[in-house]
């Protein structure tokens, strides 16, 4: 055995003890900075340290878990075990949306926001029915890779990249969206320059070491993030009803708004937050919920996780793990919009505006929060107090009153969401044209030096690219997010499921079913949100994949049908591919990259 190789396994088999010991140490350096607040250190400063340190740990991790292989670069050498990687892949889910615009979206819509809870959730019950453990089987490196095999030549496989890229695209520009925002507020640097520094921390983690870096680095970033999700609320939860447990006990905040709704004057037009249906229709709330659960099943990001485990079975474990995982965060998001809700609705509106709290002007001064005093009588009523649902999470512990290392201990799990979803989403885009494009199409004997400095050189690209649309602020997070999820699910949920259960899915008819499927998808949602295209039957464009997910299926099945069946090997291969048992293989009896 090769001194590389017995490091890996000292390393995987102390696993525990390494990220036991950096909880300890990051909670160690929270209750310093603590002390620090406490001593007089400027504010300023300790944002300063929180956004640095942490990205700087992050960095290092990056750097100890470079590599020069291939199967290391693009799968982490599948030696990822399944709880680890369903914590990795929980960090990969909770992007900038999850962390910083899921509670936000549920303190502005109320019952109507549940539908992304409901969405992203259910999702993964359709990762690991339908697709998770049958891709893992197949032994690919990427999503096109099954879709280049299975469908028998490049240009199914180049269909595949082009959804890839542009799913991954549009979600990657909310994530450095988000880190604009933390760096902006706790920086004190203009979104337009922080938009790039978040983008410097994303490289770091991802550049030296491809899928192990960023799988070991989203481990130590989901510890953060859940840590720093969790605390906020616990405080809040025990401050209002004396029972630190939120998810429990949210019910009772749910009540007071209610009650101060009726009572308080200032509140007035101040829409429920438990009636169904006064942002959403059913339609459009059960078109989302639709839209999201068959996105979540078709991200490459998500499902290129999968590829990283040492087997079929710890694939489906893997599915388990994740879902507790994202579990902790998606139980907790009401919780966490009640609790703000009321102590807005307490503290904030009905109070004179000359006496508003510091941190509706430096919230104000990045643009997410926005007073107006209409009536000229210095009262804040309801309807002049706008703020931006991605500003709730990273604002709560100062809405609140909370210590400010608590608001700063935020700001780390925001970044640390908002990085590791990019991390991924970065990884998939370059890995597809590194490994898709350019390996595969282009130069198949590109040896191991030449491919991995190109998926580096293409990753700065796109990350450059992204960043620069970020700093444009095309759209709140939650409404790119929830575009990338209808673009994926139109393009590639139909010739994946399809390819995986149905043998007799054609090359011509999976390649069809993209194009349709892709292209009605972005004709809806572009027509729609930059020509002032009618909406059909009343759909928002969030929902896009409404339309372009049954045209794929349609197409898929019709072309199929009018086309001669795949060969016998295929349809053999297909048959193995959903068999429980057995080895892993690929088409056309090529051994499994490991």
């Amino acid at each position: 055995m090769s001194e590389n190789s017995s490091q890996k396994g000292d390393f995987l088999s102390n696993l525990g003890k390494v990220y036991t010991w950096y909880t300890g140490g990051f909670a160690a350096f929270v209750l310093v900075l603590a002390v620090l607040e406490q001593m007089g250190v400027p504010n300023r400063i300790i944002g300063y340290l929180f956004v640095f340190l942490t990205i700087g740990v992050y960095a290092l991790i990056g750097y100890l878990s470079r590599t020069a292989q291939v199967s290391e670069y693009y799968v982490a050498g599948r030696r990822v075990p399944a709880f680890y990687n369903g914590m990795a892949t929980g960090s990969d889910w909770m992007s900038a949306a999850s962390f910083i615009g899921m509670a936000g979206t549920l303190y502005l819509l109320g019952f109507d926001g549940l539908a992304f809870v409901l969405g992203w959730t259910g999702g993964y019950v359709l990762v690991a029915i339908l697709l998770a453990p049958y891709l893992r089987k197949f032994g690919a490196y990427t999503v096109p890779d099954f879709l280049g095999a299975r469908y028998g030549g490049n240009f199914a496989r180049f269909c595949g990249v082009i959804v890839l890229m542009s799913a991954s695209f549009t979600y990657v520009v909310a994530q450095i969206f988000g880190t604009g925002i933390i760096a902006s507020r706790f920086l004190g640097i203009s979104f337009e320059l922080a938009v790039f520094v978040g983008l410097a921390g994303i490289l770091v983690c991802s550049m030296l070491g491809g899928m192990r870096a960023v799988t070991w680095t989203q481990v130590a970033q989901y510890i953060i993030l859940i840590i720093a999700y969790l605390i906020p609320v616990v405080l809040l939860s025990a401050k209002v009803t004396g029972v630190p447990i939120p998810q429990l006990m949210y019910g009772q905040a749910i009540d007071q708004i209610e009650m101060l709704r009726a009572t308080k004057e200032a509140l007035a037009g101040a829409p429920s937050h438990i009636t169904p249906f006064q942002t959403y229709d059913p339609l459009n709330f059960f078109g989302l919920i639709f839209c999201l659960m068959v996105g979540t099943a078709s991200l490459p990001h998500i499902l290129m996780r999968y590829f990283t485990t040492p087997s079929v079975r710890d694939a489906r474990k893997s599915v388990a793990w994740s879902l507790f995982f994202i579990f902790l965060l998606y139980f907790t998001a009401p919780a966490y919009a009640a609790f703000a809700k009321l102590e807005v609705f307490t503290n904030v509106i009905g109070s004179q505006i000359a006496d508003l709290p510091n941190w509706v002007r430096i919230w104000s001064d990045i643009g997410l929060v926005r007073v107006n005093d209409a009536n000229a009588d210095g009262i804040l009523q309801f309807r002049e107090f706008v703020i931006n649902a991605d500003a709730i999470v990273l604002a709560t512990p100062e809405i609140a009153g909370l210590p400010y290392v608590i608001a700063g201990l935020v700001a780390a799990g925001g970044l640390a969401a908002a990085l590791s979803t990019a991390d991924g989403l970065l990884l998939a885009i370059a890995n597809a044209l590194s490994h898709d494009i350019y390996y595969r199409m282009i130069d198949p004997n590109a040896n191991t030096k030449r491919r991995l400095v190109v998926a580096r050189i293409l990753l700065i690209c796109v990350a450059i690219v992204a960043a620069y649309v970020a700093s444009t602020r095309p759209a709140g997070i939650l409404a790119m997010v929830a575009w990338a999820f209808s673009i994926a699910a139109s393009g590639l949920f139909p010739a994946l499921v399809m390819g995986v259960w149905w043998k007799r899915t054609t090359t011509a008819g999976a390649v069809a079913g993209m194009i349709v499927g892709y292209g009605v998808c972005l004709f809806y949602l572009i027509g729609t949100q930059y020509y002032g295209m009618p909406l059909w039957f009343g759909v928002r464009n969030i929902s896009c994949g409404l339309f372009g997910i049954p045209a794929a299926f349609l197409t898929t099945w019709v072309v199929s049908m009018m086309t001669p069946e795949p060969s016998k090997d295929m349809q053999d291969f297909v048959e193995s591919i959903r068999t429980p048992r057995g080895g892993v293989r690929m088409a056309g009896g090529e051994k499994a990259p490991e």
